[in-house]
């Protein structure tokens, strides 16, 4: 009986295994009620649904797991993915310099929120808030408001294109959820990213330069937003000025949902992965099964709050 306990206790302390029992019952209920819900065509439709907000997740998972947050995280793809193509379309750059300089918008936003909220010591809240709202008028500056079309022909082919049965946008997501997170479980950084998050301090004295950390999580977040929306620009073949619009909360809900620590230190880029997983079935469940699609947002809202609840019971449970 005491192993049995000791056993519970320890897939307690996993993240990831509060997750994978919701993912399942969702998946059954769901099957149960329509028998195509599970088919090949269903399940590809989710998994490239997971793809842009998925990418932007991974970098959301690193920042908050070192301490920080970004809110301007779909502003930013948005404003990227109009860069990029105005580049291209009004300016002429090639493919390769246009793609470029769209990523580079990315990562100077994400070093400007990092100098802001670490350097200068603004509340990440405020400076990504900021943020949020200048790159979005930067953006809709930037185009007057008109979609920028057509995009190169190479962008239309690349976005177009589905190996495997899947977009390459999904392919490049689930390469970077492998990769970022074997970083952070097995690299000297993956490990000071933790300790930054666990006791900003305490890493501090150890040696590790942590605000250098950090701005780099920032860095990173703001990159992966621009491939995000440059991803999602060659896939409609358009730059679209509403692209990312909202996605912050998607971003946020599913890191949270994956069982990132809203203090620091504590999650698992698996986790952030099993977590908008569990978004996209609830949401394509609720379509299959003929429910209002305004229950969508609630039942977000909802799988959000009771993912804290078990975040901070348990952080109890470890402290007791």
């Amino acid at each position: 009986m005491r192993k049995f306990v000791e056993s519970i206790r320890r897939l307690w302390a996993i993240p990831e295994a509060g997750i994978l029992a919701p993912l399942v019952v969702c998946a059954v209920v769901f099957q149960s009620i329509n028998p195509t819900f599970l088919g090949e065509s269903s399940v590809s439709a989710i998994l490239r649904a997971m793809a842009f907000v998925g990418m932007i997740a991974v970098g959301q998972t690193w920042l908050m797991i070192s301490g920080g947050i970004d809110l301007s995280v779909g502003s930013v793809a948005g404003l990227c993915a109009i860069t990029a193509s105005w580049l291209m379309k009004a300016q002429g750059w090639p493919v390769p310099a246009g793609i470029a300089a769209g990523l580079a918008v990315g990562a100077a936003a994400g070093l400007i929120n990092g100098v802001l909220s670490v350097r200068i010591g603004i509340p990440a809240f405020i400076a990504t808030l900021g943020m949020l709202y200048v790159a979005r008028g930067l953006n809709y500056l930037l185009c007057k408001g008109y979609p920028i079309y057509p995009i190169p022909d190479a962008l239309k082919e690349f976005g177009r294109a589905e190996p495997l049965g899947l977009s390459w946008a999904f392919l490049l997501f689930a390469a970077l959820v492998v990769l970022a997170d074997l970083c952070l479980r097995r690299t000297v950084y993956g490990r000071m990213v933790y300790a930054t998050g666990g006791n900003v301090e305490v890493a501090a004295i150890a040696g590790i330069p942590t605000t250098r950390v950090r701005i780099a999580c920032y860095v990173f977040t703001g990159a992966l937003a621009a491939a995000a929306g440059i991803l999602l620009m060659c896939q409609l073949n358009v730059g679209q000025p509403e692209i990312g619009t909202g996605w912050e909360l998607d971003v946020i809900a599913s890191v949270v949902i994956g069982g990132v620590s809203l203090f620091g230190g504590v999650g698992t880029v698996v986790g952030t992965f099993l977590g908008l997983l569990l978004m996209q079935v609830v949401r394509s469940g609720l379509v299959v099964a003929g429910v209002n699609t305004h229950w969508q947002t609630v039942a977000v809202g909802v799988i959000m709050v009771v993912a804290v609840g078990v975040d901070l019971l348990r952080r109890r449970t470890k402290i007791s």
